[in-house]
């Protein structure tokens, strides 16, 4: 027997009291009245920000104006005018360090956490995370209100790689200092479109 079956048939043993697994199919799932402004608030208060666009409102716009000294703007999308120039079009993903701005687009929000589904849609996956500030762009009749909704929305999908992004990168020491930007974009904007 090895030291793992060891280690469960001890906690077998010592179990005192045994619960059935429940099933999931009965459990009542957590839903937010309004998902769009539960997503708005969680984003916020994980540090990113989040623009609901208005009616006509030009997205391009919304960019230029939050970083308005920004050179250098990534994008594959085709209707982001203010990108600077093309990731897909670099031969070294090492030519993506100094990226000031990237504009991507998720597929699923989550209000429960603030938390985007962004599967790969770029030939350099290393631009979801090098950028200084990440837009993320995404349509506001996409967000769902757990992750378990999420997970299911994905369940059957295919892809070659995708991660949940929930505001900026930040971590902590064992002294608690808190630390953005350390692992990913410092900025996160999420624009609902």
């Amino acid at each position: 027997m090895s030291s793992r079956e060891e280690i469960l048939a001890s906690i077998r043993k010592h179990t005192q009291t045994r619960y059935e697994k429940p099933d999931i199919a009965d459990m009542k799932r957590l839903t937010y009245p309004d998902k769009i402004e539960q997503f708005c608030a969680i984003s916020r208060a994980v540090g990113g920000t989040v623009v609901v666009l208005g009616e006509g409102e030009d997205v391009n716009a919304v960019i230029r104006r939050t970083y308005p000294d920004a050179m250098r703007i990534a994008s594959v999308l085709p209707d982001i005018s203010c990108a600077t120039f093309n990731p897909d079009m670099v031969d070294d993903p090492k030519e993506l360090d100094g990226t000031e701005v990237a504009v991507i687009r998720g597929e699923i929000g989550v209000a429960e956490n603030g938390a985007v589904w962004i599967p790969q849609t770029v030939k350099y996956k290393a631009i979801y995370f090098i950028s200084e500030k990440l837009v993320i762009l995404i349509d506001r009749n996409k967000i769902v209100d757990t992750m378990y909704d999420a997970y299911r929305k994905l369940d059957g999908q295919e892809y070659q790689f995708g991660t949940f992004i929930s505001g900026p990168s930040k971590t902590a020491d064992i002294e608690q200092a808190l630390v953005m930007g350390a692992h990913g974009a410092r900025e996160v904007l999420v624009i609902l479109t």
